[in-house]
């Protein structure tokens, strides 16, 4: 998403990884799409519990962000090594209670992978590297900023994902891409048809129904724009019909106030969202971020929504998506 990755890549670099064991699970088996899966910003400081997050909040998968690329070499933000196991521990607790996660590559700092590996060979070896070594069955990438306009990666990224996914069947891939209202970019959109060129098969194009900096307004209405408009566009870019593109439009809000301050996201906008996603039957809900919704507090915005709220509300409403 949008904000900075935060305290924990400077402190990383003083703790120790263990290796830990590979939680259960298996990215061979095919499986359905996660309905609900909040971001979490595994950068935060202290690291964010997920198995205690589960439990207060009533969500059980999530989308962890980020992993980027230092050099050629999958990273969460710059501090850990994903082929050490690093958070397997509270991967495995999800799983056992009934939940799952996605791995979400890119976001708004750091390099995306595509940009930083130099051939599709190299590139694929990393991504694959990271759903081996959490054993997953959905990965995610986030691109944005100048990635999304930059043909070079795009077409490396698509031709490494088809590598992946011919490498570990029934692995479910989705794109996280700026939204506006009116719906996906041109450059967006271009990065969607390059993945189908390349034979991607697309779990689905979770948007980022964030930031649009018109000024002031209905934010829940707008998301829903968004996902109406991007539900259009796919329909007619992936030839399918109303049902099956429904279900390939992934919706995020961020909560409460947004980058841009003067569009804020309240918990009113969650329940008409929700409302929304229940009658369209929305292939996934997100928001950004969890751990900004557990704070529930006052001040910067990688850790406060900065509006009035009970911590984990955003994520209770949420919650109430089940498909």
């Amino acid at each position: 998403m949008r904000l900075p990755r935060k305290l924990a890549a400077a402190f990383g670099g003083l703790l120790a990884v263990a290796g830990l064991a590979v939680p259960s699970g298996t990215a061979n088996a095919a499986s359905a799409s996660i309905p609900l899966a909040p971001y979490v910003d595994m950068g935060a400081w202290p690291t964010p519990v997920l198995s205690t997050m589960s439990a207060q909040s009533g969500v059980k998968s999530f989308s962890l962000g980020f992993v980027t690329g230092a050099g050629c070499k999958a990273s969460w933000f710059a501090a850990y090594d994903p082929r050490q196991g690093w958070q397997s521990d509270e991967i495995a607790k999800i799983r056992a209670a009934g939940g799952d996660v996605k791995v979400s590559f890119g976001g708004a700092s750091g390099v995306e992978l595509a940009q930083a590996c130099g051939d599709v060979d190299s590139l694929a070896a990393e991504y694959d590297a990271v759903v081996k070594a959490y054993a997953l069955k959905y990965i995610d990438v986030d691109i944005e900023g100048a990635a999304v306009a930059d043909p070079g990666s795009i077409q490396k990224r698509s031709q490494a994902l088809k590598k992946v996914q011919d490498a570990n069947p029934g692995l479910k891939i989705s794109l996280t891409l700026p939204v506006l209202p009116s719906g996906l970019t041109s450059d967006g959109l271009n990065v969607v048809t390059s993945a189908k060129n390349a034979g991607v098969n697309l779990d689905l194009v979770n948007v980022m129904a964030m930031d649009y900096y018109q000024g002031a307004g209905d934010q829940g209405a707008k998301a829903i724009q968004a996902a109406q408009s991007t539900q259009a566009q796919l329909k007619s870019a992936l030839g399918l019909s109303d049902a099956d593109a429904w279900q390939k439009v992934g919706l995020t809000p961020m909560i409460g106030v947004n980058d841009s301050q003067n569009e804020i996201f309240y918990q009113k906008d969650a329940t008409a969202v929700v409302d929304f996603a229940r009658s369209v039957h929305l292939g996934m809900l997100s928001m950004w971020e969890v751990g900004r919704d557990a704070n529930a507090c006052t001040g910067a915005l990688y850790k406060c929504t900065n509006v009035p709220q009970q911590p984990y509300e955003f994520s209770k409403i949420f919650a109430g998506y089940t498909g």
